[in-house]
């Protein structure tokens, strides 16, 4: 695989054979001009800054200098690509409103504006010092010594960091492999060397925890639009269904029950029966299946309609007890709803409860949902309860669902799903 940064390069045998000693060294080198052109305009600003403190045109001067730390940032996140592929985030947020004013009010506010200022102030004090004086002994210094027997030819003499005289071949010959010795050993701490500054500077303008979290919000940002979309598929395949498939159903079984009137006793008869039969029994299934999609009275009158309506249809007699503040959004009445019915047919199936109780509320943000009952307890998520669905049907909204199930009962199902309620 290829190295995505000097860091992995180092790692790899090859490395010295590689582009990365010389891309480290074009770091290094690039870094010591900026830095040096960076320290001379912070100087040049401050400098007008204060001398123009009191007039009107001060503050924008003095504005522009709390903000030099912006483009060199920029830059640095360019730069960056030299020593490690993995693009930097800029952690700078759009402004709100078109205009300079609205940009500079923003940057002003922001964490990351006076982050990137003191890497400006650090890079023009200290570090670019470092990467020229890191570039200087780590390259120019081992390929002089490399030299050494070019020197002798072209000048008949040889003078090896301007310390040692060499005026014969042998000698000239062992400074060229101490030379390359130099090299290789340079090369290496290069690629150390401009690592390290790399990861400062990712550290300093655009650290991963900004990254990470720009990617959480962005996560959850598609995961609500997943949800919406989901939900309005579903409002799209119950309304094609119950306008479509439904009505046709009815014309079939209306059809079918007129022709049952209308022959004679006798084998058409008894088919056309058995037909008619068949389609009232689809025409059940179909309406059944149209009220799980999404059944109207969720729709209409919300979800403590919708609640009472699954207890009605429970298999186990079901108390209510939910006090809400009106209408939630669709997407959490919806999940609410499919995890109290998926909840109560688990319980007519597997608890063999006498009774169950569905309460709940809106309390702090969230609502609160409890689905009990009093069977034989024992239930296990992944064992075919459907726990698992539901906890990741709630999970979808950061909603949050525990089991509480010891054997021997009772069972208690809390389901918390942070929300607001519906304007």
């Amino acid at each position: 695989m290829h190295p995505r940064n000097v860091w992995q390069a180092l790692s790899r045998p090859g490395y010295l054979l590689s582009a990365w000693p010389w891309r480290s060294a074009a770091y290094l080198l690039s870094g010591a001009v900026t830095g040096a052109v960076v320290l001379v305009g912070i100087v040049l600003g401050a400098v007008a800054g204060g001398v123009l403190a009191l007039a009107l045109v001060g503050l924008p001067l003095l504005l522009g200098t709390a903000l030099a730390g912006v483009p060199v940032a920029a830059l640095e996140r360019c730069r960056l690509r030299l020593v490690d592929e993995e693009r930097a985030t800029d952690p700078h947020e759009a402004p709100g409103e078109p205009g300079l004013r609205a940009w500079l009010v923003t940057r002003v506010r922001e964490r990351a504006t006076w982050r990137e200022l003191g890497h400006a102030l650090l890079f023009a004090g200290l570090l670019w010092p470092v990467d020229a004086l890191a570039f200087a002994l780590l390259l120019p210094v081992p390929l002089s010594v490399v030299a050494t027997p070019l020197q002798l030819a072209l000048f008949g003499e040889a003078k090896v960091l301007k310390v040692w005289l060499v005026t014969g071949w042998p000698a000239a010959l062992g400074w060229a492999a101490l030379g390359l010795v130099l090299l290789a050993l340079g090369g290496c701490l290069l690629g150390v060397v401009a690592g390290a500054r790399a990861s400062l500077t990712r550290l300093l303008i655009a650290p991963r925890e900004a990254e990470l979290g720009a990617r959480v919000v962005e996560l959850a940002r598609s995961r609500v639009r997943l949800v919406d979309a989901f939900e309005a598929e579903r409002r799209r395949i119950e309304r094609d269904l119950h306008d479509g498939a439904q009505q046709r159903l009815v014309a079939l079984t209306m059809t079918l029950g007129l022709a049952r009137l209308d022959a004679p006793p006798g084998p058409l008869a008894d088919q056309l029966a058995k037909a008619h039969q068949e389609a009232d029994s689809a025409l059940a299934e179909l309406r059944e299946l149209i009220h799980g999609i999404h059944p109207k009275v969720l729709a209409d009158y919300g979800l403590e309609a919708a609640v009472a309506d699954a207890a009605d249809r429970s298999a186990v007699p079901v108390d209510v007890d939910l006090e809400l503040p009106g209408r939630l959004s669709p997407a959490v009445e919806a999940a609410a709803y499919f995890v109290v019915c998926e909840a109560l047919a688990n319980v007519g199936r597997h608890s063999g409860a006498g009774r169950a109780e569905v309460s709940g509320e809106y309390r702090d943000g969230r609502l609160l949902l409890r689905i009990r009952d009093d069977g034989r307890g024992g239930a296990r998520a992944g064992e075919g309860s459907g726990l698992t669905g539901l906890a990741d049907r709630v999970s979808v909204l950061d909603g949050r669902l525990t089991l509480s199930s010891p054997p021997g009962g009772p069972t208690l199902l809390r389901v918390e799903i942070p929300c607001d309620p519906a304007s």
